[in-house]
């Protein structure tokens, strides 16, 4: 009799535990959803879309395949305003519009021809080298001229008279300590930037500079200068790292001689236009959100990472708010700028037109540090606004910390600062930065080298913070 008991209760708990199970599952389930922040909801949404429903990507595909370089003024820049137009107006926008807007135009020219011969080994050894940009041209039979290698503008203002008739050559390599990729350049920049004239002060004939990335390599990269009015323009090109390496070491062995033969040409600013579309806000029309990148990029590569990446993500970020059925408050605004590769006069122009129009421009996210693994914001604006501003982004950061991004203070991006004197909140999309100077103003900044994942990744982390500065206002 016992024994029979035994059995009949052992087979009512075998069905009882299948079902107690089901139940602590759906009870868990339920609890789960019912217990998820719907903020936190809307950002997972955001990011399984980018990730399996975005355009961004093939748009990318057209802009560096399809069409390459975009230096301002070129036809491939005018194609590129022609195409991201076309594909903005296929997203259900308020409105798609252009911006004129007058921007530099250099043209590069055929191939340089820099070559360097010793004193002792007299073989020409070929340098890989590409004109800096809005740099003048040597004379048709290019220049030649003994070589003085410097560390620093400060190095030619201790030598004077002594790079007269002689080409400086500036090789202060990137700081490979530096954390942050993009503080090591900005410290190194100056040699490009203003090389050309602190050398040109003391009458050298021409400059040369170690390319800005960390990797030794043959790629050249190239990059704007700026000539200082007062003061002759000479030629400059800048060398691969590799190169840079070898004439150093030459220059420790035996006098060098570099003849440059380089072929560009300024040109009067040409006519172009700024991309703009937006989504209207439904309670706040007037306080407007932008989103945006530049359209212009070198000519060597096909400008992926710099800046076509950003130029899909911010296209992208309209896409996915509409894709999710999302309708904002106040205006979102993606704006592709022209020119920002070697004179920003499409953000200038976008700044003066929003100030005639008195627009209010609460925030502006800019993303121009490549298509890699998301990492975060960095936040800047005028003094008395920042704190407030900042602490108001700041309560958000437990959201978007899930997908790996950090807010902080720092910079945002050259053409979204035109904003800063209208107290707009600047933000710089910051990706992982490892990686983005090896092929920054280079030949190899190519479509290949964008990672289909971390572009859509960054695209829903912008997206992410729009919704946020949207949703809850600054």
């Amino acid at each position: 009799m016992m024994n029979m008991m035994k059995m009949k209760m052992s087979m009512k708990t075998k069905k009882i535990i299948p079902f107690l199970a089901v139940l602590v599952f759906c009870c868990s389930t339920s609890h789960a959803q019912m217990g998820e922040n719907p903020d936190s909801a809307f950002i997972r949404q955001l990011h399984e879309k980018a990730l399996t429903q975005s355009t961004a990507y093939p748009w990318l595909q057209h802009i560096c395949l399809q069409i390459g370089g975009r230096l301002s003024g070129s036809p491939q820049a005018a194609q590129a305003v022609e195409y991201t137009k076309s594909m903005l107006d296929t997203l259900g926008l308020t409105q798609v519009w252009l911006q004129p807007c007058m921007v530099t135009h250099w043209v590069r020219g055929e191939k340089e021809e820099v070559t360097a011969t010793g004193s002792v080994h007299t073989d020409k050894y070929a340098l890989h080298a590409l004109a800096l940009g809005n740099s003048v041209a040597t004379p048709k039979e290019g220049i030649t001229g003994e070589v003085v290698e410097v560390h620093s503008l400060q190095d030619v203002e201790n030598l004077k008279e002594q790079v007269r008739g002689k080409i400086v050559f500036y090789n202060r390599p990137m700081n490979p300590t530096r954390l942050s990729t993009f503080q090591a350049y900005g410290e190194a920049g100056d040699q490009r930037r203003s090389g050309a004239s602190v050398a040109a002060k003391y009458g050298a004939i021409g400059v040369l500079t170690r390319s800005l990335g960390l990797r030794l390599d043959n790629h050249p990269h190239t990059g704007a200068l700026a000539y200082k009015d007062s003061i002759e323009k000479i030629p400059a090109a800048a060398i691969s790292t590799n190169d840079a390496e070898k004439l150093s070491a030459m220059l420790k062995a035996e006098k060098v001689k570099v003849h440059m033969r380089t072929n560009c040409q300024m040109f009067a600013d040409a006519p172009s236009n700024n991309v703009i579309g937006e989504i209207k806000g439904s309670e706040f029309p007037d306080q407007i959100i932008v989103v945006g990148a530049h359209l212009d990029s070198w000519d060597p590569g096909q400008g992926a990472h710099d800046d076509g990446a950003g130029v899909v993500q911010s296209m992208g970020v309209l896409q996915l708010l509409k894709n999710s059925g999302y309708k904002p408050k106040r205006t979102i605004r993606c704006v592709l700028f022209m020119n920002e590769e070697n004179g920003t006069k499409g953000a200038a122009q976008y700044a003066a037109e929003a100030a005639r129009k008195k627009e209010n421009h609460i925030a502006a996210i800019e993303s121009d540090e490549g298509g890699f693994t998301p990492r975060g914001f960095s936040f800047e604006a005028i003094p008395n606004i920042l704190p407030d501003k900042f602490a108001k982004v700041t309560q958000w950061a437990d959201l978007l910390a899930p997908y790996g991004l950090d807010l902080s203070k720092g910079g945002s991006g050259s053409d979204v600062e035109k904003l800063k004197a209208q107290s707009t909140l600047l933000i710089g999309f910051k990706p992982d930065s490892q990686r983005y100077f090896d092929y920054h103003h280079t030949e190899i900044d190519t479509f290949d080298a964008v990672s289909k994942r971390e572009l859509e990744l960054g695209m829903a982390a912008m997206a992410s913070l729009v919704y946020l500065m949207d949703k809850y206002g600054l």
